[in-house]
């Protein structure tokens, strides 16, 4: 659990989402997106051991890097309408910060991992479930 007086001010508090599992950290926005990564990885690996499960059927297990290196990031196309999709961030690992990328307190910002067999050029696909009223109210969906 992270206390109060260890959050400084000028941190940031951002969503980082996949599938239906939603991460909440606090980020300096001027340290590189790679302290980010690894911060996000280790939780990963703490609270998910096996993979992160998607909500789609059949339910797919998404394995988890052994590097945080392969955690990509994107913004959504438009905040407004998530079914735009998502914007990659194309981040410069060990350059690019949350301030450099303009990314504002309590964003939302999706990772996808990169298939450890996979080149790097790869471009890897962000799966967000976002829930929607058939979720909240099933009987009155029938």
């Amino acid at each position: 659990m992270v206390l109060k007086e260890k959050i400084p001010d000028n941190d940031l508090s951002i969503r980082f989402k996949h599938g239906n599992h939603t991460i909440f950290l606090f980020v300096d926005p001027l340290k590189p997106f790679s302290d980010a990564a690894e911060e996000l990885l280790e939780i990963l690996k703490e609270r998910y051991p096996d993979g992160l499960t998607t909500s789609a059927i059949p339910a797919k297990k998404t394995a988890l890097p052994s590097d945080a290196s392969r955690i990509e990031f994107a913004v959504l196309k438009d905040k407004l309408d998530p079914s735009k999709g998502w914007k990659p961030l194309k981040i410069v690992h060990g350059d690019d910060t949350p301030a450099s990328k303009d990314i504002k307190d309590n964003s939302m910002i999706g990772f996808a991992i990169q298939p450890e067999d996979g080149g790097e050029d790869k471009e890897v696909t962000f799966e967000v479930d976002f829930p929607g009223y058939e979720d909240d109210y099933p009987e009155d969906a029938e």
